[in-house]
Parts: C-alpha cells; structure tokens; sequence
C-alpha cells in the first residue's frame, strides 16, 4: 500500500495497523515544519529517547532559525540529524520498520517516509560466556542484539570482505536474522545454499530464535547429532570466518550458528588455542580421551559384568564387588537417567542454591543408595566418570548426543551381548558417517582421509605454519562440498 499525500488519512491507516488505539507502547508526536505538518511515529521502548529528542530539537531549531526555499521535505532530508535516514513510500514496509525499532517522519503533502534509525533494545552488556569460560581471553560475548553482534565480530575482522546480509524471517515475528561470511574464503555455493534456505522459510515467528531456525535450515527429525555448531564468543566466530564457515546471528539470541561443521570441529575448545601449542595439544588429547571415556566406559564396564567370560584375566578385578539389591542393567539405566534428572533440575535451579543442590545430589541420594544396598559403588563411579567425560565436550549438543549413542550401545549390551555391543558401534559410526552438513562430509578429515588436516584437529599446529598452509588454498577444507 502506497502512503497517501494525506497525513491525515495516513495516520489514521497506519495507528490502525499499529494497533495504537489498545497499544500503549505505540506512540506518535506532530509537530510543525515550515509551514507543513510533520509527524513521528514510534515504539517507545525500543527507541533511544535522548537521541530522538536532540534529532527533534535539531529539527525544530534548524526550522526556526533558517528561512527555506523549494520544497521543505527535500530540506528536511538533508538537513535530519543522523547517520542512517532513509526513504520509503510504503506503508507496510513503514509499519515493519516502526515495530522494529525504528522512528518514521511523515510530512503533509507527501507520499514518502523518512526513516530514522534511532533504535535502544533493551539488553544486557557484553559478558563472558558461562558455557565457554576460558582462564586466558577476551570476555566479551554475545548478547540478544544482534547490532552488538555484529559489531562485536567487525571488532575483530577489520576487512571489506566481511559481508553481513539480513533478512527477515517470520510472517509475524519479522525476526531480523543476519548471514555473516567472508568473501573469498567462504564456498559460495554454500553460501547461495544458506541464503536460499533462509529465504524459503515460511514460518509466523521465530520466537525460539536460532533453534528454531536450526530446524528449518538442517531439516532434522531423528539424528541427535548437531550440523550446526552454537558458540557466544565473537573470537571464536571470527576464527572460524576465516577458514571459511558461515556464522548467522539470530537477534534477540546470544547464540551464533556455524556452518558447515563437522564432527571434529564439535570437540575442539577455546582454551587449546590460548595456551603454547605442547599445551594445547595436551588439553586436546585430554578432552579426547575424556569424550571417549564418556560414549564407551559404562557399556563396556557392563559387557564385562554381563559376560564375563570375556574379561582378560589381568583385569579380573572390574565387575561389582557389591550388587546391591536391584539388578544390574536397572541400576545402569536408572544411574544415567539420574544424571539427566539432575542435569535438568540444575538448569532450572537458581544459581544461590545450586550449590545445595550438589550436595543433595551427591550425599543424599547417591550415598545414601549405597549405603542402603539399592546400588552398587562402582555403578555410580562409572556414571560419575562418563558424566565427567560428557562436560569436557565443548559443544553442549554433541555431548547429548553422544549420550544418546551410549544408551544405544547400552541397550545393544543388554540384548545381545558382545555382538550387540560391537553392532550399536559399527551402526552408530556408519550413520555418522553418512551424515552431510550442507555438502560438508561430518567426519572430514577422517571419511574421506586427509591426514594433514586430520592432525590438525589431533595437534594443535603452531599459527604461523598454519598460516602458511592456508595461504597456499584459495577455500580451506571447511569451504569444499
């Protein structure tokens, strides 16, 4: 819809479509400019009220003090006191920008609008992240606006080749969602894949923000495994920018989604990259072996328990010393589920008694269930143990999925033993194996083989031979379909 010369009959269309007569956020101010009737539209809490009144003033001084000729709306566009000021003669694209924070000026007499971007979101500062804490950094991290966003990423990737394209998902929501990549370093094929996708989108809202964007982009029913990974440190988008990911930001979510990944960038963590290489690499093999232990400890502790025909004479000590009085396979079941149950209760705990429910956990329920008889010792020390190797998986998503493939391999044991054991792994290694994020294969370097990079992701490579290497490629590996 066209905006109508008449300001009148403007402002009664566009405070209907505002839903200004029930809306008590919905504001709108007249004033008069040379002789013409000038108003202005606005949500009040989205917009800057200092800087809105001295935009104002400026206007009303410049009105007062100098006499114009021609048209007064072509002196106002050049004469309005801010950076970003554009133009637009439609309505509804005049309504959007006033629900997203932006301040519309209608004149009398005139089929266009200026539009003003005087936007304050309310919000938090930048803060470090709680999930990707680190002992040496920066501490800044993401927030739910995505102009910090991507300001906090520019900070950092000083070049005219980063590029940032938004758009807008959601019928209802009009949720502004920005696909951030550098050119050059970037696939563009994947690129034109991931801004097609986002176009094709139809959904009313997006109130779930990047989750549910995940959902529309990856297409994923039954696969626990993430395509995509999550962080909120702006360092680690920006490294992952330039070899050739795809970061986009979600406003009003403090998350950012990487893609394509693959399953080796899931299990590599800030922290090795700021330490000495030899140390990097040591915490690196650490988090290894522990997301190792976490998947396989338990289901081969209960192989061995099952069938211990199997157990090598060396290791004859492993199996319960003290059954208990509930069978085996329930105390493993009940032993990992109680995990979650705690896991979940702590996420909904208020951080001042967080530390009460630790200690409710650990001495009132798993000590207590010892001492009883109901479980045995050692089941709730490889619980503990595989619980421990599930937390030194930097990405939060792939340590619940890995969680899953060990009830799987569990559930194997229990019904046929050694074979079910070795068939859940060989199963649940081929299914990752088939997996594709968006062209990217999940276990490169592995499947297909490229030692090289492959001990890039087991060694953490000094960065100046790294820059070399990645000099001498025109795409890293991460950029190849």
């Amino acid at each position: 819809m066209k905006i109508p010369r008449d300001i009148e009959v403007t402002r009664q269309a566009l405070l209907d479509m505002l839903g200004a007569d029930k809306s008590f956020d919905v504001g709108h101010r007249e004033f008069t400019f040379h002789g013409r009737q000038v108003m202005l539209c606005y949500v009040t809490g989205l917009i800057d009220s200092e800087v809105t009144m001295q935009v104002i003033a400026s206007m009303l001084d410049w009105s007062d003090r100098w006499v114009i000729e021609g048209n007064p709306f072509d002196a106002l566009k050049y004469h309005l006191a801010h950076f970003q000021v554009d133009l637009s003669d439609d309505l509804e694209q005049v309504k959007l920008q006033i629900l997203s924070g932006l301040v519309v000026w209608l004149m009398d007499g005139e089929d266009r609008a200026f539009i003003v971007d005087l936007r304050s979101y309310p919000g938090r500062g930048p803060a470090e992240p709680d999930t990707e804490k680190t002992v040496r950094g920066s501490r800044d991290g993401y927030t739910e606006n995505i102009i910090i966003n991507t300001a906090l990423t520019r900070r950092r990737i000083r070049t005219g080749d980063l590029k940032n394209e938004i758009f807008k998902v959601g019928q209802e929501s009009q949720t502004d969602v920005a696909m951030m990549y550098i050119d050059g370093l970037a696939n563009p094929k994947t690129v034109d894949l991931l801004r097609r996708k986002i176009k094709e989108v139809e959904v009313d809202n997006l109130t779930m923000t990047d989750k549910q964007l995940e959902e529309f982009l990856t297409g994923q029913v039954f696969n626990p495994y993430p395509l995509v990974r999550y962080t909120e440190r702006p360092d680690v988008v920006a490294t992952h920018l330039y070899r050739g990911m795809i970061a986009i930001i979600v406003d009003t979510s403090p998350s950012v989604i990487l893609a394509p990944v693959t399953f080796f960038d899931h299990i590599t963590g800030v922290e090795e990259y700021r330490q000495t290489p030899a140390v990097g690499t040591f915490l690196r093999i650490i988090r290894f072996g522990g997301m190792i232990m976490s998947v396989f400890m338990m289901p081969t502790w209960l192989l061995f328990v099952l069938h211990p025909e199997y157990l090598p004479a060396s290791l004859s000590y492993i199996g319960p010393q003290q059954e208990g009085h509930i069978n085996i396979i329930l105390q493993v079941v009940i032993g990992e589920l109680g995990i979650e149950f705690i896991r979940l209760a702590s996420i909904h705990t208020p951080s001042a008694i967080s530390s009460a429910l630790g200690i409710v956990s650990a001495i009132l329920i798993g000590q207590v269930a010892v001492d009883i008889g109901l479980f045995g010792p050692e089941v709730l020390f490889y619980v503990a143990i595989g619980t421990l190797g599930g937390f030194v998986t930097p990405s939060y998503e792939m340590g619940l999925a890995n969680k899953m493939f060990k009830m799987f391999i569990i559930l194997g044991v229990v019904l046929l033993g050694l074979w079910g054991y070795i068939g859940a792994v060989i199963i649940g290694f081929v299914f990752i194996a088939t997996l594709r994020s968006f062209g990217q294969p999940y276990l490169y370097p592995l499947l297909p083989f490229n030692l090289r990079e492959l001990m890039q992701f087991i060694i953490r490579v000094p960065t100046p031979y790294l820059y070399k290497c990645r000099k001498k490629r025109k795409h890293p590996s991460h950029s190849k379909n």
